[in-house]
């Protein structure tokens, strides 16, 4: 049962705010900016760093507060930090040295502008499984070989991509590891694409606890948050939410968690959820 008490409503982007032609929905703007208007904060919490997930923030014409890379970073869209939870660089070169295995499938991304900010042993493999999102980011991407070089500083994250089993072995390796304790292993997972996405961050780094974090900060207890994601690095952010709603396309291991289920990404799920909560009455999101 969702209230129309609602005062912070955290969205995560791909999968969830965007449909399958990675655009906002014209009814998604709309209830977004409906929700703004009548005094709702809109949060967006996103696997994407900050410069990649920035057009979608700006897009909807209002400021927001943007938690990227899985909680490692919060800024507002117009670029002011508010926390950033970075990997010791020690951390990150013991994850290279042990998953040397999976270099072809490694990228690592730093706090950085410009070339440099995401760094890859090698594009061939990247390209098989996230052709898309590399040439996007193409000015942002440096080679280095071996990839552990290119950690002079702390990173906010190294990422494994690949296909499902693929990763599945390479969560495997990841746990074997003698310093599992001071990190944490973060999953996403589109079976349609044979696509998994395993984010490494530092111990304690996550969705939840940056939105936590933000709510704290904002002064809103947790029964005033809802929070609306699709993948398995959603779940902390809606275990922490007083109101979660997980989206229609989810899988359905995800939907069997007990939260409620709005509409599929490509019919607006995230405006159907929100139209909800604007109700002056309480009501049930699709359940």
């Amino acid at each position: 049962m969702l209230p129309s008490s609602i005062r912070l409503i955290a969205i995560d982007i791909d999968g969830t705010l965007l449909g399958s032609n990675a655009q906002v929905s014209q009814a998604n703007l709309d209830a977004l900016r409906r929700a703004h208007e009548t005094g709702v904060e809109i949060v967006l919490v996103t696997g994407r760093r900050h410069r990649f997930a920035l057009p979608i923030a700006q897009s909807l014409g209002f400021d927001v507060a943007l938690i990227s890379s899985n909680g490692a970073v919060t800024r507002s869209n117009s670029g002011e930090l508010f926390h950033r939870d970075l990997m010791p660089q020690a951390t990150a070169i013991k994850i290279c040295r042990h998953m040397q295995e999976f270099h072809n499938h490694m990228v690592i991304t730093f706090d950085r502008d410009g070339m440099g900010a995401i760094v890859c042993e090698n594009h061939e493999q990247l390209y098989s499984v996230i052709q898309r999102w590399m040439e996007k980011n193409a000015p942002y991407i440096e080679y280095v070989s071996p990839i552990e070089r290119a950690v002079i500083e702390d990173p906010i994250q190294t990422m494994l991509c690949g296909p499902v089993e693929m990763m599945k072995r390479a969560q495997q390796r990841l746990m074997e590891c003698d310093f599992v304790r001071d990190i944490t292993v973060l999953r996403t997972q589109y079976d349609h694409r044979d696509l998994t996405i395993v984010d490494i961050l530092n111990a304690g780094c996550s969705k939840g606890h940056a939105l936590e974090r933000w709510a704290t900060h904002r002064g809103i207890a947790r029964g005033e948050v809802m929070a609306i994601g699709d993948n398995y690095n959603d779940i902390e952010m809606l275990t922490f939410a007083g109101h979660p709603v997980i989206m229609g396309n989810a899988s359905e291991d995800l939907k069997r968690e007990g939260w409620a289920v709005t509409l599929h990404h490509d019919e607006s799920g995230v405006a159907a959820a929100i139209e909800r909560v604007l109700e002056p009455t309480t009501t049930r999101v699709n359940a």
